[in-house]
């Protein structure tokens, strides 16, 4: 938890700019609400999906982005990985109901300075937005706990989407959005063939057997967004 006189230190000691990217409008009212009671914090913006986190993002060049992971179109992880590679200052944390050990680091690798799961309490969501702010990294409690020790709390197959390809992923993707093998093939640049090989070698590795278990492990772990 940052000092107070590391909150003094911040920019000009203006009030923290916050974007919110949440696909559930409730949710995104409630977290501005709960945020602008505090007088260091202002909501810039909200969204409800990937892209326009990205647009809105580069428009306001906010100081944070609360981030959910599941939302239609880009989810927020991908979403995080943009962000970070186009607006290094810009930090995001993400917010979401995902919890599981792969799913937080996933989303420390494309950027995310820090991840809170939406159990929280508020006063913690408001300690990691002033965190970050000042250019610290914020892991929710116990969600770094599982970063040390991963077995804990772990699930048979969670991390055997770590052993896919940047392909096979891909195929993954296309494949629980509903898009059929030719057509995969053509947005991806490879014969039908080759992308019915991807897909059977894919739910091999995972230990998945049929397409709806197939989305349910990619939705669980924040792959694809649920619609």
């Amino acid at each position: 938890m940052p000092s107070p006189k590391a909150d003094s230190n911040r920019r000009d000691n203006a009030r923290i700019s916050i974007l919110l990217a949440d696909d559930h409008p409730v949710v995104r009212e409630g977290v501005r609400c709960l945020l602008e009671r505090r007088p260091d914090v202002r909501v810039v913006a909200a969204v409800g999906d990937g892209n326009a986190a990205i647009r809105e993002a580069e428009r306001l060049k906010p100081d944070v982005v609360v981030m959910d992971i599941t939302m239609p179109g880009m989810n927020g992880i991908e979403a995080t990985r943009v962000i970070s590679d186009k607006m290094p200052e810009v930090a995001v944390i993400i917010f979401s109901m995902h919890s599981s050990p792969i799913i937080v680091r996933r989303a420390l690798e494309a950027g995310a300075r820090g991840y809170l799961s939406k159990d929280a309490v508020a006063e913690e969501l408001v300690r990691a937005v002033r965190a970050v702010a000042d250019g610290k990294r914020y892991i929710g409690q116990g969600l770094a706990q599982n970063l040390l020790d991963p077995q804990k709390g772990a699930r048979k197959g969670d991390y055997a989407a770590e052993v896919l390809t940047t392909a096979e992923l891909n195929i993954l993707k296309l494949v629980v959005e509903g898009k059929s093998n030719p057509t995969i093939a053509v947005t991806i640049g490879l014969s039908p063939r080759t992308v019915e090989t991807y897909r059977l070698r894919l739910m091999r590795k995972l230990g998945i057997e049929n397409l709806p278990s197939l989305v349910r492990y990619a939705i669980r772990h924040g792959i694809t967004p649920l619609e």
